[in-house]
């Protein structure tokens, strides 16, 4: 009985020095910055014109001629189509027969009123008589304006039968043949630019980040890579196509050889001194209508810190990082919002 007492109370002081278990930091989920390398991004895209217009008639008829066709270079002022007039050329007619009835009936009540004004002026007429003339002369001048109104109205719309180019370009798409019946604004072709050409090229959005507006590129054309110049980035546009789910980029062309015909098909790279972009998990933004802000994972003390960001377009689900992160950092893309700046944190581990 003595023996176990004794070798409890050996034991008892190893019992009260157990130090409790201390919790691991925990796992986060985490990032580098997307940065598409310089040969990463090769594109393809197609030459157009930088500015097309659909144009149409502003009235309905049904086209009597159209001496253009796809490809046609067109010079301002040259005729694209033109409709049946029949009905236009007898508007105008009845027009013009309308200025000569007024016309008439203008010289006949001016008359009228030269004489009640010299019959009133000499007594014989009551001055009534003069100012029925004079009403009657005022209706009639009202009708002489009203036809002339009329008739250039019926000339403004048999001018408008006749379908012009508003500026220098070529067709590149023709929607209606001779003879074909059109409503008002229905197109009848599409007229392309000359002076500014771009190359299009349809972009996956997570990897629209990674470009600038402004960017500059190389292009050649890919059926003679000797053929080349440089392209500026000026536009994305904001909505992706529902079927590809692609954004299209526009590359405006500061300076196009011939042979960077419409149509011809193109490729581009970033020049070699140009700063490419870099993207985060749109979930891993704090504040981001306010003041924009992640949580940066240094690896030397194993803890956040809190940093301060400038956001640029937001791609879907990822946003564009202009100022505050490089490449090389790691950021928190799950669980923000239960951190502490200093917290440690454990290991990166794949969501």
């Amino acid at each position: 009985m003595r023996l176990s007492l004794l070798f409890m109370l050996l034991a008892l002081p190893a019992f009260a020095q157990d130090a409790p278990a201390v919790a691991q930091p925990r796992p986060v989920v985490s990032e580098k910055p997307t940065a598409w390398e310089r040969h990463q991004i090769t594109l393809a895209g197609v030459v157009g014109a930088r500015t097309e217009t659909d144009l149409g008639f502003p009235l309905n008829g049904t086209i009597a001629e159209r001496p253009v066709d796809v490809g046609d270079i067109i010079t301002k002022g040259d005729i694209l189509a033109q409709l049946d007039t029949d009905d236009l050329d007898s508007d105008v007619r009845a027009a013009k027969a309308g200025i000569s009835v007024a016309a008439a009936q203008l010289r006949a009540a001016q008359a009228a009123a030269d004489r009640a004004r010299a019959l009133s002026q000499q007594g014989v007429d009551s001055e009534a008589k003069l100012e029925d003339a004079l009403r009657v002369l005022a209706s009639a001048q009202a009708r002489s304006e009203q036809a002339a109104a009329t008739l250039e109205r019926a000339e403004d719309m048999r001018g408008f039968a006749v379908l012009r180019a508003p500026n220098d370009g070529v067709i590149t798409e023709v929607y209606a043949e001779t003879s074909a019946v059109l409503t008002t604004g229905q197109p009848v072709v599409r007229l392309a630019e000359m002076d500014g050409r771009e190359i299009t090229v349809d972009v996956a959005e997570q990897n629209l980040a990674g470009l600038k507006l402004g960017t500059v590129f190389k292009a050649e054309l890919a059926a003679d890579t000797s053929v080349t110049t440089r392209a500026e980035l000026t536009r994305i546009d904001q909505v992706a196509a529902s079927s590809t789910r692609t954004r299209r980029v526009h590359l405006t062309l500061q300076e196009a050889p011939p042979g960077f015909r419409l149509g011809a098909l193109a490729r581009v790279t970033p020049d070699a001194d140009v700063a490419l972009g870099l993207s985060v998990a749109r979930s891993a933004i704090l504040d981001i209508d306010t003041a924009p802000s992640v949580w940066v994972v240094d690896r030397a003390t194993d803890t956040v810190q809190r940093r301060r960001v400038t956001l640029g377009v937001d791609f879907g689900e990822r946003v564009q990082i202009l100022e505050g992160l490089d490449a090389e950092d790691e950021v928190i893309i799950k669980g923000i919002n239960s951190l502490e700046d200093g917290q440690i944190v454990g290991p990166s581990v794949t969501p």
